[in-house]
């Protein structure tokens, strides 16, 4: 072909790398001598690509201005770029020249046809054999994949968002696939802020409850006890003032839940869940028992997440019941039959997804505003107030309302998750962020439609699951690992001492080093969550440096020593050590 000659070998490479791409362009099957025909030179007398509406893509400007700003000043082994929309290439060719070696390109255009016209034009197979260069099929499993696998970009480098302004006046899915990108990138960036933060707290708290969570029972006998229940999940939105005392005077029979922080704005209303829920980890959750009513409680179970504080479980007045989550001990040592939820970062997302998995299709949201205009909360929660770092929404009528990134990221998540798990969910709408995938309503209207009640033996037997769940657990006993991990370590910190004697000389065998130390701290999946920190900063040592000296062996044997305090930490945790002192207390 004339003008597209490098597509055939582009394709092959990308088949080869294993890009999910390729087979998504094979499927799509574009028409090559017929995109071969609309490609020539423009009045700049620059290749340019002519459009089945007649337009050419670059025909009102030359690509060079396009792309000025696309370059880092400041380049770091570890940054990487997303690039929605790739036309002919300008934009990627730029980057691919301008930026070093190790920074890596994520291509996403949804059009194959242009995806065809731009793999035609320049002969991209060093990059792709290198990894530098990676299309994306507009699939947003593999974008979220791939958005999620730059965490150690994320932590030792810098992640740009490109938008190809000449792409924009194609279609509108360049603009929707801009907006699912820049989200993903905005949720990882308050996941990883989190993980980097508080994954030891997290982690921590995990094994200071595990003898304890193990002996308070499994959540596992609710599995399916949703089937016929139609639910109502309380959040501590302000408009709970407002709907809360409605719903509590309407006789039902649905199964309602809520946050172990909002059960003391749940009384103030006059509603009693069936249980509350904890997934945070932090030490602010103890301000609830400041307010709660321990006799109000004492009959509400608390399902709460491994990861929630110690003291925290401790003072609930009520029954507790564990919950493993993921990205703790129970993703890697959890039985086949166990839940291993996903509780995301907000509780009222994990009820949902707690709830589906019971069995529950027909949930109701009461006080789910996930924005505010004047005070963050209903009256009774301890996070009554105002929200420093807002940002500024519209509500359904067009008024201003103010939210934060955290929220605004929990609301496009349980908007996914309504679509993803195929839940039939009414929002009785208080003024707040309008969740574009639940049906607003009225709780006269979901009463009267049936959304609040549930079939008659329905709630019977979840009462019945949830006293079973209360059943202990068999205890086990792991061997400890300290030993052995020791005398590895040792063993890599005399090689490491040697080698950076001359380091400059050694570069290349300084990062096999640490690239091999990085595989020794991953291998164990039980010790890896709370190594998390740890396995990163072997990693950017790894991936990060560009010239070794003598500060990169000081931050090694800081490293090594953290490891080994949490590995003995760890073994005493999990082995008969605090069995023994579990049984005795």
């Amino acid at each position: 072909m004339k003008y597209s000659p490098f597509y055939t070998q582009n394709l092959g490479a990308m088949a080869a790398q294993k890009q999910p791409v390729a087979a998504w362009l094979r499927e799509q099957q574009p028409d090559l001598a017929d995109i071969d025909t609309r490609i020539g030179l423009n009045r700049w007398e620059i290749l340019d690509f002519r459009l089945k509406d007649g337009r050419t893509i670059f025909e009102t400007m030359p690509p060079a201005p396009f792309y000025q700003g696309w370059i880092p000043r400041e380049q770091t082994p570890l940054d990487a770029t997303f690039v929605v929309g790739s036309n002919l290439g300008y934009g990627i060719n730029q980057l691919l020249s301008n930026t070093r070696d190790t920074h890596k390109v994520y291509v996403l255009e949804p059009d194959p046809e242009i995806l065809a016209v731009c793999l035609g034009q320049t002969d991209y197979r060093p990059f792709i054999q290198m990894g530098k260069l990676v299309f994306l099929p507009p699939d947003r499993n593999v974008l979220q994949q791939t958005v999620r696998s730059c965490d150690t970009q994320f932590l030792f480098g810098k992640i740009y968002m490109r938008a190809d302004m000449p792409s924009q006046q194609i279609s509108p899915q360049y603009a929707y696939w801009t907006r699912e990108c820049k989200e993903m990138l905005e949720h990882l960036s308050v996941e990883m802020g989190t993980l980097r933060r508080a994954q030891d707290i997290m982690v921590g708290n995990e094994l200071n409850n595990f003898r304890r969570a193990l002996s308070d029972g499994t959540v596992n006998p609710l599995r399916d006890a949703g089937k016929g229940i139609k639910a109502v999940i309380v959040g501590a939105g302000p408009s709970l003032a407002e709907y809360g005392p409605a719903l509590a005077a309407m006789p039902h029979s649905a199964l309602v839940v809520t946050a172990l922080q909002t059960l003391t704005a749940a009384q103030h209303v006059g509603i009693k869940p069936h249980f509350c829920m904890s997934i945070d980890f932090s030490d602010g959750m103890l301000h609830v028992f400041k307010r709660l009513d321990p006799e109000f409680a004492r009959d509400i179970p608390l399902i709460y997440s491994t990861k929630t504080k110690q003291e925290v479980v401790e003072q609930y007045p009520g029954p507790t019941i564990p919950l493993w989550t993921v990205g703790g001990l129970a993703t890697f040592i959890a039985g086949t039959d166990d839940l291993v939820l996903d509780a995301a970062g907000n509780v009222s997302v994990a009820l949902m997804r707690f709830l589906h998995w019971m069995g529950v299709r027909d949930i109701t949201l009461v006080g789910q505003d996930f924005a505010w205009r004047e005070k963050s909360h209903a009256a009774g929660h301890h996070c009554t107030g105002t929200v420093a770092n807002s940002l500024e929404l519209k509500d359904l009528d067009g008024n201003p309302i103010r939210t934060s990134v955290q929220y605004l990221t929990s609301a496009r998540e349980m908007e996914q998750d309504i679509k993803r798990l195929g839940l039939n969910v009414r929002n009785i709408y208080g003024g707040g962020y309008v969740i574009t995938t639940a049906t607003n309503s009225t709780l006269e209207q979901v009463a009267d439609d049936g959304f609040l009640t549930s079939e008659s033996p329905a709630l019977e037997l979840y009462r019945l699951r949830m006293l079973q769940s209360r059943s202990a657990c068999e205890q086990p006993v792991f061997e400890e690992r300290a030993p052995s991990w020791r005398n590895s370590l040792r063993h890599a910190h005399k090689r490491m001492e040697k080698l950076f004697k001359k380091p400059d000389r050694n570069f290349g065998e300084i990062r096999s080093l640490f690239g091999s130390i990085h595989m020794f701290l991953s291998q164990d999946p039980i010790y890896l969550p709370y190594l998390y920190n740890e396995i990163m900063d072997v990693a950017g040592l790894r991936d990060g440096i560009t010239r070794y000296t003598a500060k990169e062996a000081q931050r090694f044997k800081a490293v090594s020593k953290k490891v080994m305090e949490k590995v003995e930490f760890m073994d005493f945790i999990l082995g008969r050590r605090s069995l023994e002192a579990h049984k005795a207390a």
